[in-house]
């Protein structure tokens, strides 16, 4: 084949992958970039609902920057997504690592681990709604049956239950996708190698710890990447069960920004705190993707 015909290919090879593309990259510019730049935007006008804004500058970062509520939510949020996030990689890695064992009935256990996860999240939150009823709360009822409390819990009108509450039915809806994401990733690890290290006298932590998590911490990375983003950005969950009540102790960035800009008309000031959020997103995804890929950790040494 001659060299102006292998270009003339690789030219019509290049043409017919741009239109392919053409469809998804319409769906993004649409359905994506379009309404992050008007959320951008947005954040620089004092567009209420009803009217088109002027643009004002940043005079609504200027007042967020007073808002001790945005604090308050600001703080909610990164506790909310820490600590959660923490906690499903833990449960997710001691299921995943279960359910990686030859148990009987295997295949139906990891199905149904899957059900949280699969169930829409409103359902999900006005199940836990009702688990956390101040007066008819079954877990209340149970703990007062066994005699550990004398009255009902207080879940949802005391701040610091209420914050506890909140991350617990999120743990518990978002452990499947971590458990099935990790199992996954130890279907692909050698088995030979964990044959070998017992052969050499490694201890089931020595294998986990030096053959395992190096070989799983690419997994990792992407699941709790995915993992802080859906939880950083939760806004279902936490609007069914408090609607950030009691006096805003579980506002999210998101429930904030919804409150502000729907209910509040302040399209202005809740495209401001939707934006605000950008900063937070870009500094978790750095820091779960990069700060997981660390070689030397993956090869089993020390930084």
């Amino acid at each position: 084949m001659s060299a102006v015909s292998s270009n003339s290919f690789a030219r019509s090879n290049t043409a017919v992958g741009l239109f392919f593309m053409l469809p998804a990259a319409a769906f993004l510019l649409c359905f994506l970039t379009y309404p992050l730049g008007l959320g951008v935007w947005l954040g620089f006008t004092d567009a209420k609902i009803g009217r088109d804004g002027i643009f004002i500058g940043i005079e609504n970062y200027q007042a967020l920057a007073r808002d001790s509520v945005f604090w308050m939510a600001v703080y909610n949020t990164v506790l909310y997504t820490f600590i959660a996030s923490v906690l499903k990689f833990g449960f997710g890695l001691w299921l995943a690592l279960i359910l990686n064992e030859h148990l009987p009935f295997k295949s139906f256990f990891r199905a149904i681990i899957l059900l949280p996860w699969v169930v829409p999240t409103v359902l999900s939150a006005l199940a836990f709604w009702w688990i956390y009823d101040a007066q008819f709360s079954i877990l209340s009822w149970s703990l007062m049956q066994i005699g550990w409390i004398d009255g009902p819990i207080n879940f949802l009108g005391d701040p610091n239950n209420a914050r506890a509450s909140v991350i617990a039915a999120n743990v518990w809806r978002g452990i499947p996708f971590v458990a099935i994401s990790l199992l996954a990733g130890l279907q692909t690890i050698p088995q030979s190698l964990h044959e070998a290290a017992s052969l050499d006298g490694a201890t089931g932590w020595q294998r986990f710890r030096f053959i395992t998590l190096p070989m799983l911490t690419p997994i990792i990375a992407v699941v709790m990447t995915f993992s802080v983003l859906f939880t950083f950005t939760d806004f279902q969950l936490i609007y069914v069960l408090t609607k950030g009540g009691p006096v805003n102790a579980t506002h999210l960035m998101a429930t904030l920004s919804f409150q502000r800009g729907i209910p509040g008309g302040q399209l202005g000031e809740g495209a401001a705190i939707a934006v605000a959020m950008i900063p937070f997103l870009l500094a978790s995804i750095l820091f779960s993707f990069f700060g997981l890929q660390r070689r030397k950790w993956q090869q089993g040494g020390q930084d």
